[in-house]
């Protein structure tokens, strides 16, 4: 992979000097400096079509899969977590985080890992949840746990008993309510730039800020070595990694060493 235009970094710079409110659009080829795979399934994590129990990720992953078996379910919820298991926050997401102290910084992340969080990121919707956030399906008992090598498949509530299921969306699952009232309030006030990175933007929430951007006039920006739904949209399309794309645009800004 190439790295980024020297020309296409000035002019993210530039879009970003001039704007005020910015939100940051994420999938998961951010993560994929920090080692995650960018591959499909929940959170990007799956390869395959087909699990090795023989029935399709979709249904394995699923809400009614949970509820009908939850065994089987949680396997792979397991593995999605293994994979997730020490990541750290690459540079793009600390560049993304420390650009709340200059601007009014938000993130819509379609990623389960955690990672924009543990790097710092205030203003941050994840739209399909956190993978290391548990809770009772029965009486409402949470907890976090960073590591799932020690969970029994499935997990059962130390209070109740009842089955525990991850704090994410699973296929044929409705959006967290909080998180789409959040979504809808910041977009109804509008950002004057919206960047896309490490997405397809196949979901109309994930290809929505960048379309109504588009119709207020405000900047676009993608960042992705694929193609995506939206790449023929955006003023400005930069076929690079995110780590590197971001960390040229905080050389670009002046702002110092890299966070």
């Amino acid at each position: 992979m190439s790295g980024p235009d020297p020309a296409q970094i000035d002019a993210f710079a530039q879009a970003l000097r001039r704007s005020e409110r910015v939100l940051f659009v994420t999938g998961a080829g951010i993560s994929a400096d920090s080692g995650l795979p960018t591959y499909r399934g929940i959170g990007g994590l799956y390869e395959r079509d087909v699990t090795d129990d023989g029935v399709p990720i979709e249904v394995a992953l699923s809400g009614e899969m949970l509820e009908r078996d939850p065994t089987l379910c949680w396997k792979h919820i397991h593995q999605i977590e293994s994979a997730c298991r020490g990541a750290q926050p690459n540079v793009a997401h600390r560049v993304i985080a420390a650009l709340e102290r200059t601007h009014e910084t938000w993130v819509l992340t379609q990623n389960v890992d955690g990672l924009h969080r543990a790097a710092g990121s205030q203003q941050l919707i994840e739209i399909h949840g956190n993978v290391h956030r548990l809770a009772c399906t029965r009486c409402g008992h949470r907890t976090r746990v960073d590591d799932y090598a020690a969970l029994a498949i499935p997990p059962m509530c130390p209070d109740c008993g009842a089955l525990v299921r991850p704090e994410v969306v699973l296929f044929g699952e409705m959006l967290p309510l909080p998180a789409v009232t959040m979504l809808g309030r910041e977009l109804e006030r509008g950002f004057d730039l919206v960047v896309s990175i490490g997405t397809t933007s196949t979901f109309p929430y994930i290809a929505g800020p960048v379309l109504q951007a588009r119709a207020r006039r405000r900047a676009t920006i993608e960042i992705n070595p694929g193609e995506s739904e939206i790449s023929e949209l955006v003023d400005l399309r930069i076929r690079s990694g995110a780590a590197s794309t971001l960390a040229a645009v905080w050389a670009a800004l002046g702002s110092g060493p890299l966070p």
